[in-house]
């Protein structure tokens, strides 16, 4: 079934805004996401744009170009401080109008126990397809240990009805090499409340991005939930995770990258023998709760609104 009601991070993160933030302080303010001026401006309520997306993409640089549009909102929101970093030297954005709220996430089930040696080396993949799934795939040909396995839930379907129907064609290709390879499930899209709900069954998450993350929640959710992380170090990705993952140095030669991952995905599946790995985890979930979930988040933001109103 096509998902009709698209709920990317963006919208996750709209969501879990409304439930964390009184709905007064809400009324107070004009919230716009990501595309400027996707919602009318508000002629006396504070404007605020959460920008999300990366400072290259090609449906933001004309408007943040023209600097006589920066007066338009009152400030900008930015989830990481590298995004921040990119938009104000990208394009001149006025620094004393931006703030950063990082992400946040909520009711993650971690892994009941910890790994037994011979046990199967469960790995979940859940992104786009365009952000690192060829690397995956590439790396997953390479994997010798009979213990490791893939669940790959990568779609277009995560942005709506539409935006799948135009656009999982150009990847069906990809897809299908997915449901060819032998140690490789593929699952398609399932919404983030089934995701969350069985990252407990899984040891690895794996995500060669091959993309300028300006965050990333689904790693977040992994580290949660106590799985053992692998990602390259592109845009804000190790700002985000901090010390936690495994690092592979991001490259632009993919075949290269994907023998990398291999080989960082057969050192992890020993390294959840090693002594000491609980305790690695155990920390991680720790670091992910004190800093990221929403009912920090909430907090942040309520702060941040009204001190906005205030200086109206």
């Amino acid at each position: 079934m096509t998902n009709q009601n698209p709920k990317g991070g963006t919208e996750l993160q709209f969501e879990y805004l409304r439930k964390h933030v009184d709905s007064n302080l809400l009324d107070q303010v004009e919230i716009c996401t990501s595309v400027p001026e996707k919602t009318p401006l508000h002629p006396t309520k504070v404007n605020i744009l959460w920008e999300k997306n990366s400072y290259d993409q090609g449906n933001l640089a004309p408007w943040f170009k023209d600097k006589s549009n920066h007066h338009k909102y009152d400030w900008y929101v930015f989830n990481s401080n590298w995004s921040f970093e990119k938009f104000t030297q990208a394009f001149g954005l006025p620094t004393e109008k931006c703030v950063v709220i990082k992400n946040g996430i909520e009711n993650i089930d971690p892994v009941e126990s910890s790994y037994q040696k011979g046990q199967p080396i469960k790995i979940i993949h859940q992104c786009t397809p365009w952000r690192g799934l060829s690397v995956l795939l590439g790396a997953m040909q390479l994997v010798k240990n009979p213990l490791i396995s893939l669940d790959v839930y990568s779609s277009c379907e995560v942005y709506g009805k539409d935006f799948a129907e135009a656009n999982d064609k150009h990847y069906e290709a990809l897809y299908e090499q997915a449901r060819q390879l032998p140690n490789v499930n593929y699952i398609g899209y399932k919404p983030n409340e089934y995701i969350k709900e069985h990252l407990k069954d899984y040891r690895l998450f794996v995500y060669p991005s091959i993309w300028e993350e300006t965050f990333c929640i689904s790693a977040l959710e992994a580290m949660a939930a106590g799985l053992y992380c692998i990602t390259t170090n592109y845009g804000a990705l190790f700002e985000t995770c901090s010390e936690f993952p495994m690092y592979i140095p991001y490259s632009n030669d993919y075949k290269s990258l994907a023998k990398k991952f291999a080989s960082g995905i057969e050192i992890a599946g020993e390294s959840l023998e090693a002594p000491g790995i609980q305790d690695h985890l155990d920390l991680q979930k720790k670091f992910v709760n004190r800093f990221y979930d929403w009912k920090v988040k909430g907090t942040s933001w309520t702060r941040f609104l009204q001190g906005a109103i205030n200086a109206k």
